[in-house]
C-alpha cells in the first residue's frame, strides 16, 4: 500500500511529490523533496493522520535538492529515521557543502526559493542500499545521475526518481531530465533497459504520479532524450535548443519546465555530457 503526497512545490499542485510506503518495518517516504516544501509535506501527512515522527525510513533515488533536500531537516525532527541511498550518494547527505555550492552556481539567488536551507544527515541515520531495501528491490539506475537507484515493490510499481523522465498532469507529455554534472546517454540506456526487463506494471514519478502504461512511457522517453542530446550534439546554442524543443510542448508543459528552468539545465546537462566524450576521443 502506498500514497501519493502532492508537496505543492513553489505553490503548485502536480509539480513535486513524494510517496508514502506502509512497510513490514514502518512507514516509508520515497524522496522527500526540498527543505521548501516541509510544511506541505506535514499537511499531507496529517490528512493521513501520520506525524513525522511516525515516520521509520527514507528512501532516496538520487541526492539532488528537489528529491533529497529535506532529509536533514526530517532527521532533525525524527533522529529515529533511516535514510536508505546509494553508496554514491551516501556522503554528500553527511556533508552536503561540495552539492550545496555546486547547485548553488547553478541556481544563483533562486537556490534559496527553490530548495531553501539544506541540513547534514548524521552518519549514523544513513543506510547503504542493497539489492533488497525493506522488502524492495532495489537496483542502480545512473544516466540522470551517478548516484540515482530505483525501487520496486512486489505489485509491480517501480519508484523510478529521474530515470524515465518527468511529466505534469493532465499534460502526457514526457520530457527527459539532463541536469549537469553528470549525465551519461550510455548509462542511462542501459538503466532503461534494466528497467524494461523487471516490465514494471506501473511508473511512480516524483514529477508527477503513476504512469500505467509503462512501455509506451519508455519507448516515447528514449526517443526523447536522444532527439535532446542530438540537438545538442550538432552545437546548438541554449537558446537555439530552448527554442527548438520548445516548439513541441504544450501550455502546461511549458508552463512548468519555466518554473524549474529545466530547459536551460537540460541543455548544460547534455553540453557537458558531450565535452567528455569528446576529451575521451
Amino acid at each position: 500500500m502506498f500514497e501519493l503526497l502532492d508537496l505543492h512545490f513553489l505553490g503548485e499542485e502536480q509539480l513535486f511529490c513524494t510517496y508514502l510506503l506502509d512497510l513490514d518495518d514502518g512507514l516509508a517516504l520515497v524522496d522527500p523533496g526540498p527543505q521548501t516544501t516541509l510544511a506541505a509535506l506535514e499537511s499531507g501527512l496529517a490528512e493521513l493522520d501520520v506525524t513525522v515522527g511516525e515516520l521509520r525510513h527514507l528512501l532516496i533515488t538520487h541526492i539532488h535538492f528537489d528529491h533529497a533536500g529535506a532529509c536533514g531537516a526530517l532527521v532533525a525532527a525524527n533522529p529515529r529515521l533511516r535514510v536508505h541511498v546509494s553508496g554514491l550518494g551516501a556522503a554528500h547527505l553527511a556533508n552536503p557543502e561540495r552539492l550545496e555550492r555546486s547547485a548553488r552556481r547553478i541556481y544563483g539567488d533562486m537556490f534559496d526559493v527553490l530548495w531553501g536551507k539544506v541540513q547534514p544527515v548524521p552518519a549514523e541515520n544513513i543506510d547503504v542500499v542493497g539489492e533488497r531495501v525493506l522488502g524492495l528491490d532495489c537496483f542502480a539506475a545512473p544516466g540522470h545521475a551517478v548516484h540515482h537507484v530505483c525501487y520496486m515493490n512486489e505489485e509491480g510499481t517501480l519508484f523510478a526518481g529521474d530515470t524515465v523522465g518527468v511529466r505534469w498532469p493532465p499534460s502526457q507529455y514526457v520530457l527527459p531530465a539532463t541536469p549537469p554534472p553528470d549525465v551519461d546517454l550510455e548509462a542511462w540506456h542501459a538503466s532503461l533497459d534494466e528497467i524494461e526487463r523487471r516490465v514494471p506494471d506501473a511508473l511512480a514519478l516524483p514529477h508527477f504520479g503513476l504512469v500505467a502504461e509503462p512501455e509506451e512511457h519508455l519507448s516515447i522517453f528514449r526517443r526523447r532524450l536522444m532527439l535532446w542530446a542530438e540537438i545538442v550534439r550538432r552545437g546548438a546554442s541554449v537558446r537555439e535548443f530552448v527554442e527548438e524543443v520548445s516548439r513541441d510542448l504544450d501550455e502546461e508543459t511549458a508552463k512548468f519546465s519555466e518554473l524549474t528552468d529545466l530547459l536551460r539545465h537540460s541543455y548544460l546537462g547534455l553540453k557537458r555530457y558531450w565535452s567528455s566524450v569528446a576529451e575521451k576521443d
